[in-house]
């Protein structure tokens, strides 16, 4: 009698890497996006207090006008000015750095499991730049290399990457909102509503960062032990 062959171990999805992709560690990218967004809550935290002076001078200014307050008035202006700047050079390098590491989860994320991807690999970069598909193309990419670097068998949530998405909309809403009104304001009770509406949009960008931080770092780290932990039969990092 034949004894039957047993059958074979079924292999985690994607076993050859496809389309060329192979591992690397997000690792040292995810630790230079980390710090650019440490840098990006400090110019908001700097954003914050310069909110705060321009509401505070603004309340002065329906009164007498003194060379004192007129000071203090050019002053917050001032102040105004070097945050939004420090802003937007801390927004562009952030976000350079931040491409990079997203493109390395995202060609990781294909090693593990292409089957989880509803975009294109070029859409990691092309779903930031487009209009109107910017408002969720990003987040389902984020969303599907999250579920591809979760542990096999496993259900990932995407609670961390909502909480971060979610954010990052509305504080775009609202600080368009506050510069739309900072340029159309034309008293002083105008002017204290639009720093109000910035201070608003500027805590809002805090808490975005801070929860991408999370993201940047519960990411990284699933990445790295998946291959770690020997489950996939591909390359090591390198």
């Amino acid at each position: 009698m034949t004894t039957p062959m047993p059958a074979p171990m079924p292999a985690p999805p994607h076993a050859v890497p496809p389309g060329g992709a192979w591992l690397r560690s997000p690792a040292a990218l995810g630790r230079a996006t980390v710090v650019l967004l440490g840098l990006v809550i400090v110019t908001d935290l700097f954003a914050c207090y310069a909110d705060w002076l321009e509401m505070d001078v603004t309340g002065d200014l329906r009164g007498t006008l003194g060379t004192d307050v007129l000071d203090r008035a050019h002053h917050a202006d001032r102040l105004y000015g070097v945050a939004g700047i420090a802003q937007g050079v801390a927004l562009v390098a952030t976000a350079a750095v931040y491409l990079c590491w997203l493109w390395r989860i995202r060609v990781n994320a294909e090693v593990f499991d292409a089957s989880r991807h509803r975009m294109k690999r070029g859409w990691t970069i092309g779903a930031w730049f487009c209009p109107v598909v910017n408002l969720w193309f990003p987040r389902r990419i984020v969303a599907d290399s999250w579920d591809a670097s979760a542990p096999w068998g496993s259900r990932s949530g995407h609670t961390p990457v909502n909480a971060w998405w979610t954010l990052w909309l509305v504080g775009i809403v609202v600080g368009r909102f506050a510069d739309t009104s900072n340029r159309h304001a034309e008293t002083a009770d105008e002017l204290k509503e639009a720093a109000r509406a910035m201070l608003f949009s500027d805590d809002l960008d805090i808490a975005a960062a801070v929860l991408a931080i999370v993201v940047v770092l519960q990411l990284t780290r699933m990445q790295e032990r998946k291959v770690l932990s020997g489950e996939l039969p591909a390359p090591a990092f390198g």
